[in-house]
């Protein structure tokens, strides 16, 4: 196995169900592609999990291609591979995970990168917030429900 970039590069990290079960189905797959490559498996034993048929290492100019094509016929808008980390940054903020640990998953060693360039606030994320703040200054735990539309509209300040 190639060593790390960093030693914080070498870390665990816990994974939703649904990963692990992505996981294993790779294995799975990984496994019978070794049995259909036979003598040719170019396997190396660095214990990647994600490979070519053939067992080397997936070229990161064919990995970003897959990708685009997975994106396209996911109808999802074109991001860069490497995207996917910020996502999961911003993902792991909105859903209240503390900077700390969004550090510690991402393998940073300073909490300012990880919320000044890994982290973005939806809009109704900033919409719910601030509607928050419209509650906490009325004082009286009501909401207000009629929408006059301007939520989300720019304002100079």
């Amino acid at each position: 196995m190639v060593a790390p970039k960093t030693q914080r590069s070498a870390r665990r990290v816990a994974l939703p169900a649904e990963c692990v079960t992505a996981l294993r189905a790779q294995r799975a797959q990984q496994t019978a592609d070794r049995k259909a490559a036979g003598n040719s498996w170019k396997g190396t034993g660095q214990g990647l999990v994600f490979t070519t048929k053939n067992g080397t290492p997936i070229e990161p100019r064919n990995l970003n291609r897959s990708f685009e094509a997975l994106c396209a016929r996911a109808g999802v808008r074109k991001v860069r591979f490497h995207d996917l980390r910020h996502t999961c940054a911003s993902l792991l903020h909105e859903q209240g995970a503390d900077a700390r640990m969004i550090m510690e998953v991402l393998g940073h060693s300073s909490i300012r990168v990880t919320m000044d360039i890994y982290t973005f606030v939806r809009l109704d994320s900033q919409r719910s917030a601030f509607d928050r703040v419209g509650d906490a200054l009325r004082g009286d735990g009501s909401r207000r429900d009629d929408d006059d539309g301007a939520a989300g509209v720019p304002v100079g300040v």
